[in-house]
């Protein structure tokens, strides 16, 4: 879908070397990501080659003999060769067009697992909980703050920022010399993302986000903006935090997904056994996890 087209955008937009694509027998997805192919189709983002050379007249024969100006010749995507390099795997997997939504949300709650486990101790011990880390301290006047797939109410931003997967930005704006927060960006911005966290909690009081991330420190003196996107936190993570007494943070089964950008896209990629059983943050300021 989507990211078949985006991934063509990033072939093209990198310019790589070499391009490696893992294929099985069961898989019918992907076309091979030939140099050819990657010119002769629009991206989500960029043009075909074709697109590029006609510049939207009709009849493709007569652009050769157009003359264009010289900001018209320059194309915004350079268009190169890579070598692909197929591998087939003899591996069978139990991904069909019937179970390729949750399929899909497995391998993304992989990924985001995977990312946290770098919050663990090097030497293997037992799994630390989230309320046994030590979060960061952030400032609400240090950051900007954008929800990026969904319309929010600046009054409800908070709301949607806490106990959310964030991710750590920088922008090009200086966002010093705000003597309150939260500053909210009206648009999303084109920004470097130098890693992800979780924003533990929010203390209203002293005006701080409290963000978990393997981040280095000396990486995010460079963090300036937090952008929210539709990734959720995998449920394991909040049912599953060892030495907790009584009510789990954030876990409720009364949740009301009528509300606007409740279920927004998470929605639809969950199972009907994940919506019976819905888990999303409350809409409380000062609980911690």
């Amino acid at each position: 879908d989507k990211g078949l087209l985006l991934l063509v955008d990033l072939i093209r937009l990198l310019c790589p070397s070499h391009v490696v694509q893992f294929s099985s027998g069961r898989s019918k997805y992907m076309p091979n990501l030939t140099p050819d192919y990657v010119d002769d189709v629009d991206g989500l983002y960029t043009k075909s080659k074709s697109r590029v050379r006609n510049r939207g007249f009709r009849l493709a024969e007569f652009t050769e003999s157009l003359e264009f100006a010289d900001e018209e010749k320059e194309s915004p995507v350079v268009f190169t060769g890579h070598k692909l390099m197929c591998v087939q795997s003899d591996f069978a997997f139990r991904k069909t067009p019937r179970n390729r939504e949750s399929h899909n949300k497995v391998l993304r709650d992989l990924a985001v697992l995977g990312y946290l486990g770098q919050l663990q101790p090097p030497v293997p011990k037992p799994l630390c909980p989230l309320h046994g880390l030590t979060p960061y301290q952030v400032p609400f006047n240090a950051v900007a703050l954008r929800i990026i797939h969904s319309d929010v109410a600046p009054t409800h931003i908070l709301y949607a920022v806490n106990a959310s997967w964030v991710g750590l930005c920088k922008i090009l704006d200086d966002v010093r010399g705000y003597a309150h927060g939260p500053i909210l960006l009206a648009q999303t911005p084109i920004c470097d993302c130098l890693g992800f966290g979780i924003c533990r909690g929010i203390d209203m009081e002293k005006r701080l986000y409290h963000i978990l991330t393997p981040v280095p420190p000396e990486e995010l003196r460079n963090v300036n903006c937090l952008l929210v996107g539709a990734i959720s936190i995998p449920q394991c993570v909040f049912k599953s935090q060892r030495g907790l007494e009584g009510t789990v943070p954030y876990v409720t089964t009364d949740y009301n997904c009528k509300l606007p950008g409740a279920s927004e896209k998470i929605g639809a990629r969950e199972t009907k056994e994940t919506r019976e059983d819905k888990v999303h943050p409350k809409p409380k300021l000062y609980r911690k996890v």
